[in-house]
């Protein structure tokens, strides 16, 4: 049991489940041998879920079964025939496409996804949908362009229905018509496309309105590209009419000598010269914002190849959207994330008054400026103190080396002056009174060099303290090593400089 419908888009074969719906498979075996699905229109396609078919007046709210047509419109709708083992397991499952509970007229739909859950249990399976060529064709009406209500902008229609096998006998009353009927004008008049008709969107335009169309259309999706990535605001957008684009101006020029060189055609809104957001330097373009688009205009004829500064400048109309709706405001947001960034009572102000323009920190609190400038004073007025007490340890650390280098060469003077007067003295009383004197004097050299080293360590020991009080411990140590090494070399030369005397007593 299986009929072939044939349609605008190519042939779908439905083979009939007449064992567990066999109401509907009459029903639907029945209208197709009347004729009654001809020039019926895929009325509602919903891609990848269903197409939906069957209804005369392609309102998809008409529509009656062969019961009604034999006997009266008491019995236009019929009963459903669900099976709880049948579902919408495959793709191309057909099914009635009732109205409600037992509310099935000729209306069906064909599914266009496998495992639909949704639709089980709801309503009657009666086909399916075979052959690889159908399933092309089901494909094909599942790709439709359609509205937002799903109704397909081109017609696609049910064109004719052939029964290849038939078991059920016609119901009593039933009268088969001869030949297909042609269609009404209502069933032709749909609004939409016609099934045969070609679209010519460059018919009766030339050449060069068909290459400027193309070029707009590009445009438009390179707009659309944009608006993705979020560089502009909508792809629709178009720049202001009351700007104007100067170029090739002098790098001297200032953002006032083009306020009032240009303000003579109407009052300015805002005259920027761009710069260099590092250096400040003018980048030699600028944009003036006119407060009328006649004024804007009447510039843009007067002044543009006009001397400005030895430069003959270049003016447009700016193509620029940098100002307009959502983006300013883009701009002025991305401004104040970087603003928020900053310390506590700083913000970034444009020096110049454009955007791109060099920006320097200023304080928002006089608080915290007078905090700043006060810290800096202080640290000014410490750090001559500093540098002194710096100094003063440096002098000191080199008078401490110097001085002990004096004192060996000292020591090392008076030794070898009092061995040779040892060696020209005479004996006897002489003797011991240059003994005595010796004793005496070196006596008196022990106590100065003990006192000039106490001295010096005292001094040493101040100034270093001043100078390496972060450094305190490994100073320390050197220092203390320094220390033993001048002692001990002196002590040694006391005790050579005494051996050395008692040698001359013996030997005299």
């Amino acid at each position: 049991m299986s009929v072939l419908v044939e349609t605008s888009l190519g042939d779908i074969v439905i083979d009939l489940n007449v064992e567990h719906a066999p109401i509907a498979s009459l029903n639907f075996l029945k209208l197709c041998k009347l004729k009654y699905y001809n020039y019926c229109l895929f009325h509602n396609i919903q891609r990848d879920f269903i197409v939906q078919t069957g209804d005369p007046t392609n309102t998809g709210r008409g529509g009656t079964s062969v019961f009604g047509i034999v006997d009266g419109p008491s019995r236009r709708l019929f009963r459903d025939e669900i099976v709880p083992t049948v579902k919408h397991v495959a793709v191309g499952t057909v099914a009635m496409a009732g109205s409600g509970k037992d509310g099935n007229g000729s209306q069906f739909y064909i599914t266009t996804a496998p495992a639909l859950e949704s639709l089980d249990g709801k309503h009657t399976i009666f086909g399916q949908v075979v052959e690889d060529e159908s399933l092309a064709t089901l494909a094909r009406i599942n790709d439709s362009f359609c509205d937002d209500k799903g109704q397909p902008y081109k017609d696609v229609r049910i064109k004719h229905t052939i029964i290849l096998d038939d078991p059920f006998p016609d119901p009593p009353g039933l009268r088969v018509p001869d030949e297909s009927p042609l269609p009404s004008k209502e069933q032709l008049e749909t609004g939409r496309l016609a099934e045969d008709e070609e679209i010519n969107v460059w018919q009766g335009r030339s050449d060069e309105e068909i290459e400027e169309a193309i070029k707009d259309r590009e445009m438009y999706a390179g707009a659309q590209i944009l608006e993705m990535v979020g560089d502009l605001p909508d792809a629709n957008i178009r720049p202001p009419e009351n700007v104007l684009f100067v170029c090739k101006l002098n790098p001297v020029t200032k953002d006032e000598d083009l306020h009032v060189i240009f303000s003579r055609f109407g009052d300015i809104r805002s005259c920027d010269i761009i710069r260099d957001p590092v250096t400040n330097e003018s980048l030699c373009y600028a944009f003036i914002e006119f407060e009328r688009e006649a004024d804007c205009e009447e510039a843009y004829f007067k002044m543009d190849n006009v001397l400005i500064d030895d430069r003959r400048i270049k003016v447009d109309f700016s193509q620029s959207v940098a100002r307009v709706g959502g983006q300013q405001q883009r701009f002025d947001s991305r401004r104040q994330e970087r603003d928020m960034s900053l310390p506590s009572g700083i913000r970034l102000r444009n020096s110049s008054g454009s955007h791109g323009a060099h920006r320097d920190m200023v304080f928002e609190h006089d608080h915290y400026a007078e905090n700043s400038s006060s810290s800096k004073r202080a640290r000014m007025d410490t750090e001559p103190a500093a540098r002194d007490r710096q100094h003063s340890s440096h002098s000191g650390h080199d008078r401490y080396e110097n001085g002990g280098r004096d004192y060996r060469s000292d020591s090392r003077d008076r030794e070898r002056s009092s061995r040779d007067s040892r060696r020209d003295a005479p004996s006897g009383s002489s003797s011991s009174s240059s003994s005595s004197h010796r004793s005496s004097h070196d006596g008196d050299r022990d106590r100065r060099s003990s006192s000039d080293r106490d001295g010096d360590r005292d001094r040493r020991s101040s100034s270093d303290r001043d100078r390496y009080s972060s450094s305190s411990g490994r100073a320390g140590h050197e220092r203390h090593d320094r220390d033993r090494h001048y002692s001990s070399s002196s002590s040694s030369n006391d005790r050579h400089s005494s051996s050395r005397d008692s040698d001359d007593r013996r030997h005299r």
